[in-house]
């Protein structure tokens, strides 16, 4: 199976385990993540794994739904507007077990697919270990939301090494997604893992850089974080340029939070 689904079946597991211990109150508390309730985090999670089995067993069914997505988010619904509308009236305690069964289902799949398969997305095509990390970083990055709204502090692991890849690569698509010029040569990037070892990537460059906490690295390109909330050593304009807009994810551009808005320690 590959390493990829394997990462991404822990994530899982993790916010599992957070999910099963709300309490009734819990599931209409706004996260700081657009308002949205934890209610409305999970059914997204639920919904986007939901595409990516289809998007695994069923090519031509992906993209006839994506097409039918695309035609309703230009009348006017956004995604949680779509994610609630299959799922109706499902939440809580039920919410959790439908996610968890297609959530599996989806590792499963992932992970028996060879290295060399593409799967059809929101965008380009991916390949399977890509998209099976593209999968852990929403996973991770949701989660976090919910951490923050009940204000409990989120233990990390080495498996976060995927999201600071994710991170690193999209450096370039960070600023064209914007209608931006790519502003220079990619920063150098060397992070500290939870473990405590040394994450680097491209050329050592003193006056273009990013160091410090990869945790904190992956909270800014998934905007869980501003870089003002972070310890991040962030030198040369391109560095800079790049953390204030960083972007990880598909889709449209958007607005990491504000300085200040998600920080509870």
């Amino acid at each position: 199976m590959l390493q990829e689904a394997l990462d991404l079946r822990e994530e899982g597991d993790e916010i599992f385990e957070l999910l099963r211990t709300l309490k009734d109150d819990d599931w209409k508390r706004n996260t700081p993540f657009k308002n949205w309730t934890v209610d409305d985090v999970v059914t997204h999670l639920h919904f986007s794994d939901w595409l990516a089995v289809l998007s695994a067993k069923d090519t031509d069914g992906f993209l006839r739904t994506a097409q039918e997505l695309a035609a309703a988010m230009m009348s006017g619904i956004d995604m949680r507007g779509l994610a609630n509308e299959r799922l109706k009236d499902v939440r809580g305690a039920e919410l959790v077990q439908r996610w968890r069964d297609c959530f599996l289902e989806m590792c499963e799949l992932l992970g028996n697919l060879g290295p060399s398969v593409r799967l059809k997305w929101f965008g380009p095509d991916m390949g399977v270990r890509m998209f099976t990390t593209a999968r852990q970083m929403e996973t991770w990055a949701h989660g976090q939301d919910i951490y923050d709204v009940l204000k409990i502090e989120r233990r990390h692991t080495d498996r976060i090494k995927n999201i600071a890849v994710i991170g690193v690569k999209t450096f370039g698509w960070t600023f064209v997604n914007r209608g931006l010029r790519v502003p220079g040569d990619p920063p150098y990037v060397r992070l500290t893992s939870p473990s405590g070892g040394i994450w680097e990537w491209n050329e050592p460059n003193e006056q273009n850089r990013i160091e410090g906490s990869a945790v904190e690295f992956c909270h800014v390109v998934t905007q869980g974080r501003n870089i003002a909330d972070v310890n991040l050593t962030v030198v040369g304009n391109t560095a800079q340029q790049w953390m204030a807009i960083a972007q990880c994810f598909a889709g449209g551009p958007e607005d990491p939070p504000k300085p200040g808005e998600r920080v509870w320690t």
